[in-house]
């Protein structure tokens, strides 16, 4: 009887042992559609996980709003996003660990080039694509632009920012209001061609961020992953596979970064004359 409760005793804590530890549940926003959101960063959560030891999940809703509203409710434990910056969700505690690494993004009013309309004060009474409410360059941004200038458009919220940019390649929109990063890639997969009528100064791109409920050494651990990716060779492969699958020409690394590098988003907001939607 005593060698069955030790056989027994062992096998559960083979099990016990066994068991994967639950994954957090890393949030990322939704430019793309979901298909090609996931199909960018699976491999590149993948492989964070495994060199950072911090099992990670991707969780995407079904529009950038819901993402966004998942991460105020405490149901993400990271998220890739810059929705967080608004005076009343930058209370909720959320940190910065990395950034992508560019030149940084910007706010555009884009028309088609074949498009009648020359100037931004052409788009009087005219329909405005953008992402969501809830997007800095892909509609609080670029609405500024047109509220600055005395403009009243008509907003048509896509759901994400591609969606936007689609609206205006079928004519469905006399413009768009778009992240010029995410423009760009599109109108060069697309064979696009198109005209900035107003840009706004440059912003970080989105950041990784850690909820607080996230332990300062698991933090650390997943901003070093991220950071060390692009010197990586495996990493590296990863990146440039990633990139393949959204078309882009080159790999895209995350650099090391902190809520410092956020402040003109904050600056933004406490000066905006946009309603904040939160």
């Amino acid at each position: 009887m005593r060698s069955i409760w030790i056989g027994l005793a062992m096998l559960l804590s083979a099990g016990s042992q066994a068991a994967p530890p639950t994954p957090y549940a890393f949030g990322v926003l939704n430019q793309r559609s979901l298909q090609a959101t996931a199909a960018y960063w699976n491999p590149i959560l993948s492989y964070v996980s495994a060199r950072s030891g911090v099992p990670l999940e991707l969780h995407i809703g079904r529009t950038a709003n819901e993402t966004t509203d998942r991460a105020v409710a405490g149901q993400l434990d990271f998220a890739f996003t810059n929705h967080l910056f608004t005076p009343k969700r930058e209370q909720l505690g959320w940190r910065v660990l990395a950034r992508q690494d560019s030149q940084g993004i910007r706010g555009q009013v884009v028309v088609l080039d074949s498009s009648p309309i020359k100037v931004l004060k052409d788009l009087v009474g005219e329909t405005v694509a953008f992402a969501n409410p809830y997007a800095f360059t892909g509609y609080y941004v670029p609405m500024e632009l047109l509220v600055r200038a005395g403009l009243k458009v008509a907003p048509l919220f896509s759901g994400n920012q591609e969606a936007a940019m689609g609206q205006l390649m079928s004519g469905q929109v006399a413009a768009a209001g778009v992240n010029h990063q995410v423009m760009a890639d599109f109108a060069q997969r697309r064979d696009l061609k198109y005209r900035v009528l107003a840009e706004s100064e440059p912003y970080f791109d989105l950041a990784v961020m850690a909820s607080p409920r996230i332990s300062v050494a698991d933090g650390e651990k997943v901003r070093q992953a991220f950071v060390n990716m692009a010197r990586d060779p495996e990493g590296k492969r990863v990146l440039q596979r990633a990139a393949q699958s959204l078309g882009l020409p080159a790999a895209r690394g995350f650099v090391a970064a902190d809520d410092r590098d956020y402040s003109n988003y904050r600056n933004f907001f406490r000066s905006s004359l946009v309603p904040l939607n939160e």
